[in-house]
């Protein structure tokens, strides 16, 4: 089933771009995320992220700890 993800514009403290899945509780307002699409997994969520240009990325603790690495 794919879901709808986006990235953080914002940095975080650390340097990622956090990708967030819809309806994450953590999920930037809509000025502040940009969508990357709908994906079957945050891998390939991840991949489209690279391709937009956000180099440092990681996974929302909350809605894809799977790709949560900090």
């Amino acid at each position: 089933m794919s879901n709808l993800f986006y990235i953080n514009k914002n940095a975080q403290p650390t340097g990622e771009h956090e990708i967030h899945k819809f309806g994450c509780s953590y999920l930037p307002s809509d000025e502040n995320r940009v969508f990357l699409g709908y994906f079957d997994s945050f891998e390939d969520a991840k991949q489209a992220a690279l391709k937009a240009g956000f180099n440092n990325v990681d996974g929302c603790a909350f809605c894809c700890p799977e790709g949560h690495r900090r």
